[in-house]
């Protein structure tokens, strides 16, 4: 992997980790325009760019968590359907993951739920992710779960469903980003220790691509929390609606096409 391919799959992912698009879907049509094999650093930097992403969320939202022990006692609740069914069917998962019509599929049935979430949970109760309970943190947690398909996008199913649960739309997004803490650092934890039992050696070269995919991860991944939360606001999920759809069916062409993709 060159410093320009991470540093573009660094930007992807910064940018559409945190918005309801599906990073997995981007990191197809990236690694496939840049020609790149998917070796087993690559798959492992797509994953452990992640933590870069992750820390954005920490900075941000700083104050939120070392405000109190419930915050993360809530978080666990989340967190749980996802780390138990995540090991259950973890086979299954990855077997998905080879499947990239699996994703264009996923892309364009949630850009079509996209389109009418702001009609369907349009009487919001809660407007602080500090008033969710333990009930509505669970269920938002296996709405989450749904994310295991690929191309559903992770911050797309949670934030729908903190929608579903009378979250508004501000304070869904935000829980989905706390949420994603727990999750993809278990993720990422969990490629880097099958990535190393499996025999897998790190050459400087490879540390410092990691470090730089990591920081710029970081930045790019703070400026998309921002506009997100400011664009999502004002004008709710529509736009990110249709972008999926657009996105699914180009993937789609691409495959009916013969043209070889790969998920990373």
């Amino acid at each position: 992997m060159s410093l320009f391919e991470a540093l573009v799959l660094a930007i992807v992912e910064g940018l559409t980790e945190f918005l309801p698009v599906s990073s997995t879907g981007h990191m197809i049509i990236a690694t496939s325009l840049l020609g790149m094999e998917s070796t087993p650093f690559v798959k492992l930097f797509t994953v452990a760019i992640q933590l870069g992403t992750i820390l954005s969320v920490v900075v941000l939202y700083f104050k939120r968590f070392f405000k109190s022990l419930d915050f993360y006692y809530k978080l666990f609740v989340a967190f749980l359907p996802a780390a138990v069914l995540g090991l259950v069917f973890s086979d299954l998962i990855d077997t998905m993951l080879e499947s990239p019509m699996t994703v264009a599929i996923s892309l364009v049935i949630g850009g079509v739920v996209l389109l009418f979430v702001d009609k369907w949970f349009n009487k919001p109760k809660i407007d602080d992710s500090d008033d969710i309970s333990y009930a509505k943190a669970f269920r938002i947690g296996l709405y989450q779960c749904l994310a295991m398909i690929p191309g559903t996008s992770r911050s797309g199913a949670s934030i729908v469903g903190g929608m579903a649960e009378k979250l508004s739309r501000k304070s869904a997004a935000e829980f989905s980003f706390f949420l994603a803490v727990p999750t993809m650092f278990g993720a990422t934890g969990k490629k880097l220790i099958d990535y190393f039992m499996d025999g897998g050696q790190l050459t400087s070269d490879e540390v410092n691509i990691l470090v730089i995919g990591n920081i710029v991860g970081f930045v790019v991944a703070i400026i998309a929390i921002r506009s997100f939360i400011g664009f999502l606001t004002k004008h709710g999920f529509k736009l990110f609606g249709w972008y999926r759809i657009i996105v699914g069916l180009v993937i789609i062409v691409l495959l009916l096409s013969g043209q070889s993709l790969s998920v990373v």
